[in-house]
């Protein structure tokens, strides 16, 4: 079907880019997806803590962070309901369309945005249309803001066709993060799921240009590392401090020493450090945020594992302690192909699309594959494709932007393809 709601998707898109929300922390946005669901008219809706199971989230800030971002949504005209239902970082939503006999078809869609300053430079286009990021140091670089539009556009499109059978999208936060993808998984709405489809717009394809299932997610797990040790007097008394300093260099040097893997492609980084008090002052406390990455998830488990004998030997060394902390993981998982064939003989007559591939690797990570192996666990398909948008730079970059165009083409594909598989269930 072509969608013919193209002008209401572009500006619910420029809404939600215009008010970026971090992971665990997007009050406003899930009030604003509440809003539109009702006004379309779904089945259930399911918020917060209804949408996932709480304990099993990750990468959940602490309550000085989470505050700010509730009480601005507050200030915002969020609903208390929602807001109750939210609090204390418990944001997302399921939406559940019952249409009567058929199989139950799943969407899930992102709708976190990240912490980067969007260019207010002349020639990005949401600063010169009026739409760019309100929420000063965070903005929609990756294309979560058109995911949620998409999403909510998948709805409205299958109350309107012909599709027999469940439909539940799941609006998941924290993806930038890693950390919603498990707690949506094991919130209870999966279940009975028998086809899940996610998506994700550009990453360098073009708008007109479908891929039906990615392949290759790499694994991946985000970790903090705190060595601990005592401070002295750098001039005076160096030899009686224990230097979390060195051990923190011992450990990232011999980290990216670890072997590679015969079975496959591992990644080990630190991007972050932050510590110390004074250029003379031995260093008592040093903290690292890092990650892992595997081909699969043995290959992730292993470097992890190696990951931590260096951290525990470099501390050793220096005589210093050592925590390493997991914030957030995810598993690698591959689109069926029996669910891509699908999607791309649908894709393929959609207005507006041109190219249609069955895979691509996708050599990223992404916690949707959380939902994805709950599903094929319990005998259903699923596949994450990915719909060309055209965008003037790369993605996590401040003047990153989406073709417009490609939002009506999204929903077309997913809602399609929901439809196609609605006609050939028993």
């Amino acid at each position: 079907m072509a969608f013919d709601g193209r002008e209401r998707l572009r500006d619910l898109r420029r809404e939600f880019h215009r008010y970026p929300e971090p992971g665990w922390r997007e009050y406003r946005t899930t009030g604003r997806i509440v809003d539109e669901l009702e006004r379309i008219g779904v089945d259930e809706i399911a918020v917060g803590r209804e949408a996932l199971a709480s304990d099993a989230r990750m990468a959940v800030p602490d309550a000085e962070e989470l505050e700010p971002w509730f009480e601005r949504a507050r200030g915002a005209g969020v609903r208390s309901d929602v807001l109750e239902r939210t609090a204390d970082g418990h944001t997302g939503v399921v939406a559940v369309v019952e249409q009567g006999e058929g199989p139950s078809v799943g969407l899930r869609v992102d709708m976190d945005g990240i912490s980067l300053r969007e260019s207010d430079e002349p020639g990005h286009r949401p600063a010169d249309e009026g739409f760019r990021s309100e929420h000063d140091g965070y903005m929609h670089a990756c294309g979560h803001d058109a995911h949620v539009a998409i999403g909510l556009g998948a709805v409205e499109a299958i109350k309107a066709s012909e599709f027999a059978g469940t439909f539940t999208v799941f609006f998941q936060p924290a993806e930038e993060i890693s950390g919603g993808g498990k707690a949506m998984a094991e919130g209870g709405y999966l279940d009975g799921v028998e086809y899940l489809l996610a998506v994700h717009i550009g990453l360098n394809n073009p708008t007109g240009t479908v891929i039906a299932g990615v392949e290759k997610p790499l694994a991946m797990a985000h970790l903090t590392v705190t060595f601990e040790g005592a401070s002295a007097h750098a001039g005076k008394a160096p030899n009686e401090g224990a230097n979390a300093m060195q051990a923190m260099a011992t450990a990232v040097q011999n980290a990216y020493a670890i072997p590679r893997h015969a079975d496959g492609m591992t990644r080990v980084n630190f991007g972050r450090v932050d510590g110390g008090t004074a250029s003379n002052v031995i260093a008592e406390e040093i903290t690292l945020e890092g990650e892992v990455r595997g081909e699969t998830t043995a290959l992730m488990e292993y470097v992890r594992t190696e990951l931590e004998r260096v951290l525990y030997a470099a501390a050793e060394m220096h005589d210093c302690d050592v925590t390493p902390r997991m914030i957030s993981e995810s598993p690698r998982v591959d689109s069926d192909p029996e669910l891509r064939d699908l999607v791309s003989s649908v894709a393929k007559r959609v207005p507006g699309v041109d190219t249609v591939l069955p895979s691509a690797e996708f050599g990223v990570s992404e916690d949707v594959t959380y939902l994805m192996d709950r599903v094929q666990s319990e005998g259903g398909l699923a596949s994450y494709l990915l719909v060309g948008t055209d965008h003037p730079t790369n993605h996590h970059t401040p003047t990153f932007d989406v073709d417009e165009a490609s939002l009506g083409i999204g929903v077309s594909v997913l809602a399609d393809a929901a439809v196609e598989l609605s006609r050939r269930h028993p």
